[in-house]
């Protein structure tokens, strides 16, 4: 992609993992992995209208709404798969909230530019840039 514009909210995060030693880059997303915002009342309770992120080997479902020009996405992702929940909590958090076509602007590299590249295998990054992926598809479909 040609673009190289981040939001902020998802360039803070970047910055934020960054700032870190490798080593306590994995902590970090460990702790985003406990601040994945619960899915909506709706999604709950219609889990079927959530997509399956077939690169992530652990269950993961994602649900992008697009309201009034502003996207809320929606994951879901097993506790006992920390990692796969912290990336997931990344985008949620730093998708919600803006609108289609500043996500579609995302760089699709932006997983592999957090500096978790040597942290977390390149099957864990494949599994977040497919959530990301998923995600501007679903916005595609819905603006």
């Amino acid at each position: 992609m040609s673009t190289t514009h981040v939001p902020a909210t998802l360039a803070e995060f970047r910055d934020d993992f960054l700032a870190l030693d490798e080593s306590e880059r994995l902590q970090l997303l460990l702790e985003f992995s406990n601040e994945l915002p619960a899915v909506s009342a709706d999604v709950a309770a219609h889990p079927e209208m959530a997509e399956r992120v077939a690169e992530c080997q652990s269950p993961v479902y994602i649900y992008v709404e697009v309201a009034d020009d502003v996207v809320t996405m929606h994951a879901t992702a097993p506790p006992e798969a920390p990692t796969t929940r912290g990336f997931a909590s990344i985008l949620a958090q730093g998708i919600s909230g803006l609108s289609p076509d500043e996500v579609l602007a995302i760089p699709d590299d932006y997983p592999q530019s957090i500096g978790l590249t040597r942290v977390v295998s390149p099957l864990r990054i494949s599994g977040m840039t497919g959530m990301l992926l998923r995600a501007k598809n679903q916005v595609r479909q819905k603006r």
